[in-house]
């Protein structure tokens, strides 16, 4: 393991990488990263879009399966499922010795379903049989319609990882939904070891944020990780409440949170702010490639998410001062995190419908 990573590990968490396609796979340089001391693997739909039209793996895979006259479903099935399948093949030995808390791969239900609670669960269900490995997280978002999903979810025994969750508020939403579905199974005299992470965004906050504050002002590239910080003091008050305690004694784990969003977007930053500054016990950092790069080249390792509470909880309220409700952005970055995910999934699949340069070879395919 990478002495950086190790050092990481010794704090208690674990860190991902964000990215997943076919030439991560091929080239090893995924296999090679697990060497490193990477414990799982995230991605999303944008993700996917942009690898499935770019790479010539892909487009020579979508024109054999368009030969044989499958349908732009079952080609979109056919290519994740390989995806899925190899990585989690990769990641089984992390899983194995970590005792099942790392060493996933996250596959998401259409964004498209984001409003609809029964086809979330029906999806999640069929992907999770689509893939057929045990160390696969679905996503489901923490939407309104999401929120029972999740619950239903986790009562059918199905591994999930919450995502674009960016507010307190919605957070405690996706923490009713968990213990929720493992109420449920305990009432079956069920297992309750099912495995779900709460992905919780930070970067795009301060993005959002900064552009509504003064140039001048002290708490511009502080929000992200401020609201980070204190959902994690939650997080740590939630695991002594008396319901939760309950159901640990009954074999359930606790609900990890996974900071997503961790690139930095704004070249004024350091690129390593998003995992130098949200480094503690119990969590799991999930960052790009070039983040996670540079985090190996530089980053610096301390306990930081257990610094400065207070100062914390004194950035946010300060933003009432300039007129900003946290919690209004918020909704703002999940519906926008919906819609973006939307509708690179409606470019996949058009992508995928458009057939005719698939058919007459993978050569013609269009960018």
């Amino acid at each position: 393991m990478n002495e950086r990573i190790q050092q990481v590990h010794d704090l208690g968490q674990s860190l991902w990488i964000d990215n997943l396609h076919r030439d991560l796979l091929d080239s090893r340089k995924l296999a090679r990263w697990i060497e490193t001391g990477v414990g799982g693997v995230t991605s999303n739909p944008t993700i996917f879009e942009q690898a499935i039209r770019r790479q010539p793996s892909y487009q020579q895979e979508v024109a054999r399966l368009a030969q044989t006259g499958a349908q732009p479903a079952e080609v979109y099935d056919a290519l994740v499922r390989e995806d899925l399948q190899r990585a989690a093949n990769l990641l089984r030995p992390v899983w194995e010795a970590r005792d099942h808390r790392d060493g996933f791969v996250s596959l998401e239900v259409s964004p498209l379903l984001a409003d609809d609670t029964q086809r979330t669960v029906a999806e999640g269900e069929r992907l999770w049989s689509l893939v057929e490995r045990p160390n696969v997280f679905i996503k489901v978002p923490a939407t309104p319609a999401g929120l029972p999903a999740i619950a239903q979810l986790i009562e059918r025994g199905v591994a999930v990882n919450v995502t674009l969750i960016f507010s307190i508020t919605q957070w405690r939403g996706v923490v009713e939904a968990y213990q929720q579905g493992l109420e449920a199974r305990a009432r079956d005299r069920k297992p309750l070891e099912v495995a779900s992470v709460a992905s919780f965004f930070v970067s795009r906050i301060d993005s959002a944020i900064d552009k509504r504050l003064p140039e001048s002002s002290r708490l511009r590239g502080r929000i992200g990780i401020a609201n980070a910080k204190v959902a994690y003091q939650r997080w740590r008050e939630h695991q002594g409440e008396a319901r939760w305690r309950s159901l640990a004694s009954l074999g359930a784990r606790p609900q990890r949170l996974l900071w997503g969003s961790t690139g930095t977007k704004d070249p004024a930053y350091r690129d390593v702010m998003y995992v130098e500054e949200l480094l503690g016990p119990d969590t799991i950092n999930t960052m790009p490639d070039a983040t996670f790069e540079a985090f190996l080249d530089h980053g610096r390792v301390r306990p930081s998410l257990l610094e400065a509470p207070d100062e914390a909880c004194a950035d946010l309220a300060e933003l009432t001062a300039h007129r900003i409700d946290l919690d209004e952005v918020c909704e703002q970055l999940q519906q926008q995190g919906v819609r973006k995910f939307a509708d690179s999934f409606h470019a996949t699949m058009q992508w995928l419908t458009d057939r005719d340069w698939a058919l007459a070879g993978s050569s013609a395919a269009p960018v």
